[in-house]
């Protein structure tokens, strides 16, 4: 087994003073942040399985080394370690902005695509497959692999069941996505805080697929960066390659592209935050069993009433299950072939 591997930050202000990272890494990521008082919050990954196969799983677990639900026991809302589902009394903010956990799937600019496995025991994060075959997202030029931190949103659902009012289709089953725009590349399952800064709705085959647009809190233009105009402003071309990005990425796979509501027009910050409001809501629904789950696992250790809870020792049986950490295995050349449209 191989422990500890990763290591993600979460930063509260705090009148208490700070506390001492136990990991050099730790340390290399407080670099550089804002000299108020803090106290850390961390969560660590473990690694299962041989990299660039089916039976890779990336588990998470607090500091503690419990085994938690990266889909479920992580706060939507940054700044606590709360055991509810909802929203703490004091969330961690910036500039009086309210900042969200959000889970790295994807690292920029590579093509493995990593998602949280909404369907398995404790939701690790493994490489989807499609056919048989492990999925990578196609290099359309000029754009390589993905182009931002891509993720997703914990204790978030866009429900299946439920016909968006603007778009009018039903959500597509899973957390919502999250493109973080900011400039450092993060690592599959490292958990940062974003600002939320505006949302596109994609429609991927009849189903609202909501991108929030975001950027990381630590990111040098976080502070400057408050609303989609301002990316416009700042970044010509960044917003257009978004939708470009999307409306694309799957045609090499002989699929036609994906469509947009609003004429593919971002809708603001505002407007965001109501619909992770609403997916919120979905979430809340989901794990206490007022809404149909299918196939969704709902195992978690620490929402309340949920009647899905599971013990700390049913949620490291799930990881020990898991096969062992192994050697990667070769990745076809073929990923890194380029896409002309």
């Amino acid at each position: 087994m191989r422990p500890l591997l990763r290591s993600s930050l979460g930063y509260v202000v705090t009148f208490w003073g700070s506390q001492p990272a136990s990991h050099s890494k730790l340390v290399t990521q407080a670099a550089g942040l804002p000299l108020y008082l803090r106290k850390t919050m961390h969560y660590h990954t473990e690694e299962r399985g041989h990299p660039n196969s089916p039976n890779y799983r990336i588990y998470f677990k607090t500091s503690e080394g419990k085994y938690i639900s990266p889909f479920h026991d992580i706060p939507l809302f940054a700044g606590t370690e709360q055991d509810s589902d909802v929203p703490p009394k004091k969330l961690k903010k910036i500039d009086s902005e309210v900042l969200f956990n959000m889970i790295v799937e994807v690292p920029r600019w590579s093509n493995a695509k990593m998602e949280i496995a909404t369907k398995e025991p404790l939701n690790p994060i493994k490489q989807d497959i499609k056919k048989g075959k492990l999925r990578y997202v196609a290099n359309v030029f000029p754009h390589k692999g993905y182009i931002w931190n891509y993720g997703a949103l914990p204790q978030t659902w866009e429900d299946p069941d439920h016909t968006d009012k603007d778009t009018k289709c039903c959500g597509d089953n899973d957390p919502i996505d999250v493109c973080d725009i900011g400039t450092l590349v993060c690592l599959p399952g490292q958990v940062i805080q974003v600002k939320v800064l505006g949302i596109l709705a994609m429609i991927d085959e009849g189903e609202t697929d909501w991108k929030v647009i975001a950027i990381n809190a630590k990111d040098p233009d976080a502070q400057s960066l408050n609303s989609i105009e301002d990316v416009r402003k700042s970044r010509p071309g960044h917003l257009e390659a978004t939708v470009d990005w999307f409306k694309k990425y799957k045609v090499p796979d002989g699929k036609p592209e994906n469509q947009f509501a609003f004429d593919g027009q971002f809708k603001d910050k505002d407007f965001a935050v109501e619909i992770i409001k609403s997916t919120h809501e979905h979430w809340r629904a989901l794990v206490q069993k007022h809404s149909n789950n299918g196939e969704i696992d709902c195992k978690n250790i620490s929402v309340c009433e949920s009647p899905l809870k599971c013990s700390a020792d049913e949620a490291r049986d799930v990881v020990q299950s898991a096969p062992a950490f192994g050697k990667a295995l070769p990745v076809s050349p073929e990923v890194n072939k380029w896409h002309f449209l």
